[in-house]
């Protein structure tokens, strides 16, 4: 019998728990894949703690890549031995075999592997849609990117360099800023000890950035609407810091008529040709050099407490795979 991480309330990293399930055949429009590599994302820790509620008893996880074992009726695009790989849910990826809707499933290239895409599909396909969809980034663009050498960071850091624009980025630590300089940054900013506003005015002779990447929520959102040009966008997606509290949206209005917009992967994706569209520049990406997949830990799924701490904690840098 198979295992799977579950949860039935809502918690720390001690609340998961590693249990025996049982995966039946897929229903119709289903595939049931074997997963070889699990991928660990911060919304992983929002589901875990209630901050994104789930039904319990439940499981978590948002991404995987694996084989296809069999499919359902109605599926005619896959077939089992096919590799494919997911993102965005439903939850439940914290498992070593599962059932899903088929619709959800991308084949992969042969030329990635499942550790690869379970590290880049999550925050590849967030880095998809937060650089060619929220805000187009054009060659001669300056951008702020937070958190430059976690796992978004590193990835739309090399992205946004390669459409050609000028890449600021933020880190904790000076392993970090190397990091992240060594994958696009040609700005680091230390927010621990640097008013990052102030340094963004500096290095923008004034003027501000085009658009702000913020994953990291509470402790950067005013300072990131502050390092806003006039009618810049602020691009809210992630609170690893905290929840934004709430504000007057008259604020955006005094800071320069900004634009302010808290967008989700799943509905950037809920269509089956946009999830394809975004995947298929992401592979592109990827396959070309340009955007380098790196995975900086792994982790045995059984012991995805240890790896969930160390996140929380703000210890891991890159993408982080757990093995089921």
């Amino acid at each position: 019998m198979p295992f799977a991480i579950r949860i039935h309330r809502t918690g720390g990293p001690e609340v998961m728990c590693w249990e025996e399930i049982e995966v039946a055949d897929p229903a119709p429009d289903e595939a049931r894949v074997r997963h070889q590599a699990v991928g660990l994302n911060y919304i992983d820790i929002y589901h875990r703690n209630g901050l994104y509620p789930l039904q319990l008893p439940n499981g978590l996880g948002l991404e995987a890549a694996g084989v296809v074992e069999a499919v359902g009726a109605g599926v005619s695009d896959l077939r089992p031995g096919d590799r494919v790989a997911y993102a965005g849910g439903p939850v439940g990826a914290y498992s070593q075999l599962r059932c899903l809707p088929a619709d959800r499933l991308l084949k992969l290239p042969d030329s990635i592997d499942a550790g690869t895409a379970a590290a880049m599909m999550l925050q590849g396909l967030t880095s998809a849609y937060l650089l060619r969809r929220t805000y187009r980034v054009q060659a001669g663009d300056v951008v702020l990117i937070h958190a430059a050498a976690g796992g978004v960071g590193l990835i739309a850091c090399q992205w946004a360099k390669a459409l050609g624009a000028t890449v600021i980025g933020t880190v904790s630590t000076p392993a970090k800023a190397a990091l992240a300089t060594a994958h696009g940054c040609d700005h680091i900013i230390d927010y621990t000890h640097e008013d990052f506003p102030r340094r963004v005015r500096e290095i923008t002779a004034g003027e501000g950035v085009a658009v702000v990447y913020d994953g990291v929520g509470k402790d950067t959102f005013v300072g990131s609407l502050d390092s806003l040009r006039t009618c810049g966008m602020m691009v809210s997606f992630g609170n690893a810091s905290g929840a934004v509290p709430p504000f007057d949206p008259l604020l955006l209005s005094q800071k320069g008529s900004l634009f302010l917009t808290r967008p989700t992967l799943m509905h950037y994706t809920a269509k089956r040709d946009d999830l394809m569209a975004l995947g298929s520049e992401l592979f592109e990406i990827v396959g070309s050099g340009k955007v380098n997949i790196e995975v900086h830990q792994t982790y045995p799924l059984a012991e995805v407490a240890s790896a969930h701490r160390d996140l929380e904690a703000r210890r891991h840098s890159g993408s982080t795979v757990l093995l089921p």
